[in-house]
């Protein structure tokens, strides 16, 4: 009997942070938080809508592009793993020196803040896949010992990756040189409509708790559209 009432509390307080998050953020219909930027080139749409009587134009703004990789489980991942997921991304491989740890175990301390929310994934892309197999990410993402499964490692060839990198995420990745890649240590949020919405140096101390903070603000405004969807 006591076991099961364990089991309600537990299902009880799952069910409610969502609910209380949106609480804490939201007053009486009025956002109590800034609204995070959408990063990338805009262009005004044709179209518009009326605010206060005022015409406003439609605006366009920059979105991730299709792509196709696999996950170090050999599965496809693409655009559509992340339909209607919050994620986290960023570009590293498995032999770098110690700065990969670092952002990797940032990352992983994201994860496991993130570990009971299914809104929200994150993604490690390696920017060496001639030796960053499936098999060698799978091996590498369980040496960090992952709170979810919704941490992804993913590879894919070199043209893909690095064009993603460039004009998807619009972060540098490419090789330069035998054992020498130029790439981005930021880690990038990515909303719902797959739109960037924040850059995050990933080994800064700072930069990680205002992620952390930042996630909390898009959980919120997800869950500011479901409710207005709702009246």
């Amino acid at each position: 009997m006591a076991a099961l009432g364990k089991k309600i509390i537990i299902l009880v307080l799952i069910l409610a942070v969502p609910g209380f998050l949106y609480y804490l953020l939201t007053a009486k219909g009025k956002n109590r938080y800034k609204p995070l930027a959408i990063y990338g080139p805009k262009v005004v749409a044709k179209t518009g809508h009326k605010f206060h009587g005022q015409y406003i134009p439609d605006t366009i703004f920059h979105h991730l592009p299709a792509f196709n990789l696999t996950d170090q489980y050999g599965k496809p991942a693409s655009e559509n793993t992340f339909k209607g997921k919050i994620f986290v991304a960023g570009f590293f491989y498995t032999h770098c020196p110690a700065v990969c740890a670092t952002i990797n175990r940032n990352m992983g301390y994201l994860v496991d803040t993130y570990r009971k929310n299914k809104m929200v994934y994150f993604a490690s892309i390696t920017v060496d896949p001639d030796r960053d197999s499936s098999a060698v990410l799978r091996q590498y993402a369980e040496s960090l010992k992952p709170a979810s499964n919704r941490w992804l490692f993913l590879t894919g060839d070199t043209t893909s990756i690095y064009s993603l990198a460039r004009n998807g995420f619009l972060v540098d990745a490419l090789k330069a040189g035998n054992d020498d890649y130029i790439y981005s240590d930021k880690l990038i949020l990515i909303d719902q409509e797959k739109r960037i919405r924040g850059y995050y140096s990933g080994a800064n101390t700072n930069d990680i708790n205002r992620l952390t903070d930042e996630i909390k603000v898009l959980i919120a405004e997800e869950l500011r559209k479901v409710d207005k969807a709702l009246y």
